[in-house]
């Protein structure tokens, strides 16, 4: 299969401290990667740097034949924080979100939020959420512009279990149209049954990768 992204050797340096140690992996286009490991292992770094939103020390990373930076367009990243504005509803958000990306083809918001199971009408904003429906609306948020790589970190964080199989169910749908997804969780169960790639991290260095 094509690489969507390969990273060559790349750390990631804060004065003497190592976030990233000599990381090397490839990923590959249709693909699950989870991406394992304690709090403080370099997991969100390396997604950080993936998305273009971190420069490495050293080392080379490439996103669909560009510079992260310059894919970004395509690249979807979800982080800890959801990113969203808590007095505008779902729908006001992701339609903000859509002006972002100028002459770019993005999902109409309804359609993105109804694939997250999220009804578009809902005039309360976001800020009264639960934290689920919270988490629901940043993925609806990544998926506006129909991102080739998505980048999910800790996506399932304080969701039910209804609700996080549900966006299991979504990202496996996605992988099998193509797109290439790298997440992490501490719910290993939940996601390694989709996981095509396990990739553990320790002390910022990728320590195993098991297909």
């Amino acid at each position: 299969m094509p690489a969507v992204a390969t990273v060559e050797d790349v750390s990631k340096l804060y004065g003497r401290f190592a976030a990233l140690r000599h990381v090397s992996t490839t990923l590959e286009r249709g693909r699950c990667y989870l991406l394992l490991g304690e709090n403080g292992a370099g997991k969100s770094t390396l997604l950080r740097v993936l998305a273009g939103l971190l420069r490495p020390t050293l080392g080379r990373v490439r996103v669909l034949e560009r510079s992260p930076a310059e894919a970004r367009a395509r690249i979807g990243y979800m982080s800890h924080a959801a990113m969203l504005y808590d007095e505008l509803t779902a729908r006001e958000n992701l339609e903000y979100t859509a002006q972002l990306y100028p002459g770019q083809a993005c999902l109409n918001p309804d359609e993105a939020l109804g694939m997250v199971g999220l009804d578009p009408a809902l005039t309360r904003p976001v800020g009264q959420y639960s934290q689920g429906m919270r988490q629901r609306t940043s993925l609806a948020r990544v998926l506006l512009s129909e991102p080739e790589l998505l980048l999910l970190d800790e996506p399932f964080s304080n969701m039910d279990r209804a609700s996080a199989e549900r966006m299991l169910a979504l990202l496996a749908k996605l992988r099998g149209a193509g797109r290439t997804i790298v997440l992490t969780t501490h719910q290993r169960e939940l996601a390694e049954p989709m996981a095509d790639v396990v990739l553990m991290m320790q002390a910022g260095a990728l320590t195993t990768e098991t297909a």
